[in-house]
């Protein structure tokens, strides 16, 4: 029997938002749609982005959840508190980790694996979500929280921990205070993969190294609070598989039109999950779709780039900080890069303010910069700038707007 359609299932779930949760029914109104027009892609385009501030705003006019509830108020079985506060339930039933469950069992955890849980179970809903998904695929659970490195690293030692979740700095502190302690790893430990949080900069570079030093798999989950996964990696391509409950748009940050397959923009999530219909949410993190669904929706997005507020435009096109981050990483002979946006005439201006190591060929960077430019942002540099390290420091932004208002 052919299974439901995606916008079948929308369209049964929003029926009953409409119904229950007054937020979903002005959201509907004010666009002049109803839940059974939801039959494709562009249907789903005509109602706005709804953005997480807007969200803060109506929990505190309309305490816990802003009007956004679509279930009795004892069906909620935890409420989380994420920074904000933004308010956001659990209800009777989902025991999987809101897809937690699905992430690891992609990754090959489950029954006779030991994890070490180092997220937080204070408030926010992390260290609970995983622990509902490695109690759902059948692992042992150790739920460590944050903090206390040492007694951790201990417990890998001492309990025979197979997998670890944890922050890509965490887990790092973790082997290099085992190792502190004497243990040769990777022979020491049992540890065969790790749930990595991602970082930017090289960090599937980084990851790489440390799955060659310690002898593991690493895997990672794209997730908020809002939704609980959102996508997952599978089947080993970079990027993140979008979960079978979430429709997913990539949009014009200002605009909330849908963007095609490669172009980066912000990440629109509606969710099938009952209880709590968020639709056409605006999660604020930017990617790009590498795959769409039969139906339109997004199949697959490629690795974070930042957030939408980060990005700057440039002749109509976002530049967002992660495409100059791997600028920088990927062209040879480059320490640091700085994209400056200007409009000195009419025309908007992109220049590139450029960082070289002591010993590269400034003609050899500047022709792999303007291409590898190109490539990654469709735009075509104006000025390249040779600067002094100190010119760019550390924590400078990535992206500068000098555009006159």
């Amino acid at each position: 029997m052919k299974s439901q359609s995606i916008f079948a299932r929308l369209r049964e779930s929003q029926a009953d938002a409409y119904k229950r949760a007054p937020a979903i029914r002005e959201i509907f109104d004010s666009a002049g749609v109803r839940p059974e027009d939801l039959r494709t892609a562009k249907d789903l385009s005509r109602l706005p982005v709804f953005k997480k501030e807007k969200l803060l705003d109506r929990q505190k006019e309309n305490p816990p959840f802003g009007g956004f509830l679509a279930a009795q108020d004892e069906d909620v079985t935890r409420i989380f508190v994420s920074p904000g506060p933004i308010n956001e339930p659990q209800l009777i039933g989902e025991n999987d980790g809101l897809g937690f469950a699905r992430a690891f069992a992609a990754a090959g955890v489950g029954r006779g694996d030991r994890v070490l849980n180092t997220w937080s179970y204070h408030l926010v809903p992390a260290g609970l979500l995983l622990d509902d998904g490695l109690r759902t695929v059948g692992a042992s659970v150790i739920p460590a929280g944050v903090g206390g490195s040492e007694m951790q690293a201990k417990l890998i030692m001492d309990v025979g921990v197979t997998c670890i979740c944890a922050s890509t700095a965490f887990f790092v502190t973790l082997a290099e205070t085992l190792e502190g302690l004497g243990h040769d790893l990777p022979g020491a430990w049992k540890v065969k993969s790790a749930l990595l949080g991602g970082e930017f900069g090289d960090w599937q570079g980084k990851r790489r190294r440390l799955e060659e030093r310690y002898g593991i798999r690493t895997f990672s989950v794209y997730a908020t609070a809002d939704f609980g996964v959102i996508g997952f990696e599978n089947g080993g391509s970079v990027g993140y598989e979008i979960h079978e409950d979430r429709i997913v748009q990539i949009c014009d940050p200002v605009t909330g039109v849908p963007l095609p397959v490669g172009e980066p923009g912000e990440i629109v999530v509606t969710t099938l999950r009952p209880g709590w219909p968020l639709i056409r949410f605006g999660t604020g993190d930017v990617a790009f779709a590498t795959a769409l669904t039969e139906e339109g929706t997004v199949h697959r997005i490629g690795m974070l780039q930042g957030r939408a507020g980060q990005a700057v435009k440039a002749r109509e096109i976002f530049i967002y900080p992660r495409q100059i981050d791997e600028l920088a990483i990927a062209s040879p002979g480059l320490v640091r890069a700085q994209a400056v946006i200007s409009r000195p005439g009419h025309r908007e201006e992109i220049t590139l303010r450029l960082v070289l190591a002591p010993d590269a060929s400034r003609e050899a960077v500047f022709a792999w910069v303007h291409s590898r430019f190109r490539e990654l942002t469709r735009l075509k540099a104006d000025h390249l700038e040779l600067v002094a390290e100190g010119e760019i420091p550390a924590d400078a932004p990535f992206v500068v707007d000098r555009k006159d208002p």
